[in-house]
């Protein structure tokens, strides 16, 4: 059976403790609390990804939770049961032991009422309006397609500088920056699911050529989107750049641009690796090499979401630990209250995260570690520009290839973890955990947008000796500098050194038995 979120089993001191379920009709004390939050927690952390939502209460006897307070048991003296009456403050019955929970969707806390959604948030300039029960779409500030100018002198040969995060002309040696990311607003005030036209289903059969008519001469360019959102006309030697949406995911709504260089990257790497150097693989060791390291624009999604949480369960309060017997027969065992705890809250999410690369969202650990991908975030995201194709000259770019409905679950999941790691955090007197028997995470707003995020990327494709073969990265988030990776390990060297430990922890072992034989 799966752990509950906070779920706590007794502490041992000489002993594992020991409870048995409460005597039928044992009363509840009732806690009920309501807050508004701002939840921007990594998601998934504390609370584990992946624990069911909408779990049933264990079995009589599973050690999940106390009801009631348990009685001690092997002669230990009776816990303590609460004696707080068994209502809520405005005078209506508790949830009784056994009782049914609310059907899906009906308010946390007996004669609680969910918290009226909020004011409809106002369309953006360049919006446009959805039929009923279609996303609301986002056209944003978008650069044209074609030839985009310098502002200083009208060529059109510009390329990002990293030294100073701007945009370069090479033709008048000018600076100039891109405007601001302006798909955002007040999360508070988002109704309904509004989208980013970056986030627009992917036509799976679409060209990746695309042509464009250069306004320069008038001859017609092809650019391959596979290689670059960019192509130099032929003719008149101007370049072109493509940056409205397309259907094959090759154009994001925005970009965050690169801030680590290539150098400052490959001393990052070099560090991470040189410290695990030990155990790595000999073949590795003598093929590693930084130089061919790559920056890359990688696919994310972004989401905000305005949502209100529910929770209902039963949390525990130790009030007494004590031990019972001795020698090898003693126990630590403990008393308990045990509440009737709800939970009703706003939750306001700003930027979660999720890959847009089926390549990436594949997380078969026997296979590639991708996981490292994830282990890099987070990004500056109040910091991202409107995508403009200049911003990828000299790095490579990977194309959105899933929908949004295709990663709408593993939103879903993420904004439940959240919400349980927030209701834990309101809940910090229950020391001996939680058991949530209802959890409601309605969303009101949403939106979505897709952003290309820089990274500095190595890889080293391991074969093993049956054939198998594993690709390791070693990742630089080329804005903060973190690093993650993984390094091919040698694993002969690993089982000796592990081998040799074993002997000399058992030597010390017999050494010391027998200091303490002579000495007595």
């Amino acid at each position: 059976m799966s752990p509950d979120i906070g779920s706590a089993s007794p502490t041992s001191q000489g002993g594992s403790g020991k409870y048995v379920p409460p005597p039928s009709g044992a009363p509840l004390q009732v806690d009920k609390s309501s807050a508004e939050v701002q939840a921007g927690a990594p998601v998934g952390a504390p609370a584990p990804v992946g624990t069911p939502v909408n779990a049933p209460p264990p079995p009589s006897g599973e050690p999940a939770a106390i009801p009631g307070g348990a009685p001690a048991s092997k002669g230990g003296t009776p816990a303590s049961t609460g004696s707080t009456p068994t209502t809520l403050p405005d005078g209506t019955p508790a949830p009784s032991k056994g009782a049914p929970p609310p059907p899906s969707g009906a308010p946390v806390g007996v004669g609680a009422q969910p918290a009226a959604p909020s004011g409809a948030q106002a369309p953006a300039p360049g919006s446009h309006p959805a039929p009923q029960g279609q996303p609301t779409v986002y056209q944003g500030n978008t650069l044209q397609d074609g030839i985009n100018k310098c502002p200083h002198c009208g060529s059109s040969d510009i390329q990002f500088n990293m030294t100073s995060g701007l945009l370069h002309c090479n033709y008048c040696r000018r600076e100039f920056a891109e405007v601001a990311d302006d798909i955002d607003g007040d999360i508070s005030q988002l109704t309904g699911l509004h989208i980013g036209m970056g986030v627009s289903d992917i036509a799976y059969d679409a060209a990746d050529a695309v042509t464009l008519k250069c306004t320069a001469c008038g001859a017609e360019v092809v650019v391959d989107t596979n290689e670059a959102p960019q192509a130099r006309c032929h003719w008149c030697r101007n370049m072109l750049s493509l940056n409205q949406q397309i259907p094959n995911g090759a154009v994001p709504d925005a970009v965050m641009p690169f801030r680590v260089t290539k150098e400052q990257a490959r001393v990052l790497i070099e560090q991470f690796v040189g410290k695990r150097q030990f155990f790595a693989h000999p073949q590795f060791k003598a093929e590693f090499t930084t130089q061919n390291i790559m920056g890359v624009y990688l696919p994310y999604m972004v989401i905000d979401i305005n949502a209100h949480a529910q929770f209902q369960g039963e949390g525990e309060h130790e009030t007494r630990r004590y031990t019972v017997g001795s020698g090898d027969n003693k126990e630590t065992r403990y008393d308990a209250d045990s509440y009737a705890v709800g939970r009703m809250f706003d939750l306001y999410i700003d930027d979660l995260t999720i890959e847009a690369s089926a390549d990436k969202l594949d997380q078969t650990t026997s296979a590639n570690s991708n996981n490292i991908i994830n282990a890099i975030l987070p990004y500056p995201l109040k910091e991202t520009v409107r995508f403009n194709a200049n911003y990828l000259r000299g790095f490579t770019s990977e194309k959105r290839n899933v929908n949004r409905e295709q990663v709408s679950g593993l939103a879903q999941a993420q904004i439940r973890d959240i919400a349980r790691w927030q209701a834990r955090q309101q809940s910090t007197f229950y020391d001996r955990g939680i058991r949530w028997d209802v959890e409601n995470v309605n969303i009101k707003g949403e939106l979505w947008k897709t952003v290309y995020l820089p990274v500095w990327l190595y890889s080293y494709l391991q074969v093993k000796p049956n054939g198998q073969k594993f690709l390791h990265y070693v990742a630089v988030n080329a804005c903060s500098g973190k690093v993650m990776g993984s390094v091919p390990i040698h694993k002969p060297k690993l089982l000796a050194v592990s081998a040799v430990v074993e002997v000399i922890g058992a030597a010390l072992g017999i050494f010391l038995a027998l200091v303490l034989i002579l000495a007595g």
